[in-house]
Formats: C-alpha cells, sequence, structure tokens
C-alpha cells in the first residue's frame, strides 16, 4: 500500500502550487506528468527536500497512493483530461477518487 496522500497530475503552473500548498499543509503528494522533464525540474526546483513523489508513470502513482486512492487532475480542458480519467480507471478501483480541477471549455 502507498504511502501518499493524494496524487497530482499535471505540472503546469497551477499543478505546482497546489502540490506545494498541500504539502506545505502537511500531505504527501505524488505528481505526475506528460513529461518526465517537468517532473524532474520541479523535484530539483521548487519541490526540492519536500514530501513530495514524483511518478513517472500513472501505474507509479497509483501505486504510491494509500487507499482509496485520490487524485487529482490539473490538464487541459478536453481531450486531455478524457484520456487522463481513462489512464487512471485502467490503475484505480471501484472507491477510488478522481478530481478534475483543470480549467473547462
Amino acid at each position: 500500500m502507498g504511502e501518499a496522500d493524494i496524487g497530482l497530475i499535471g505540472l503546469a503552473v497551477m499543478g505546482e502550487n497546489l502540490v506545494l500548498n498541500m504539502e506545505s499543509k502537511g500531505f504527501k503528494v505524488a505528481v505526475c506528468n506528460r513529461t518526465n522533464e517537468r517532473i524532474d525540474a520541479f523535484l530539483q526546483g521548487r519541490g526540492a527536500g519536500k514530501t513530495i513523489i514524483g511518478c513517472y508513470e500513472l501505474k507509479d502513482m497509483a501505486a504510491a497512493l494509500s487507499k482509496p486512492r485520490k487524485a487529482m487532475i490539473m490538464v487541459r480542458a478536453g481531450k486531455a483530461v478524457d484520456e487522463t480519467i481513462g489512464q487512471l480507471l485502467e490503475v484505480f478501483e471501484e472507491g477510488d477518487i478522481i478530481i478534475d480541477g483543470g480549467n473547462s471549455n
């Protein structure tokens, strides 16, 4: 069973700030992004030394989360959200929670 309280997918400006806010309130956060370079830059920059777990695949993020799993999606509205939800459904189980926190069309 994983140790992170929540996962966040999408490390653009809003995603990074949400992760830092959650971590500052005592939550252990697992992060995932479409590009690994963004994860590395965040963990070596603003996220350095914090209780943040970098995950390069959604299956790794799912494994890092305590159950019931909770993941917040902060990606561009439309097809990207639909694809991310579809991918999460492959690695999440019934009772896990998906939160779409991005913008909408």
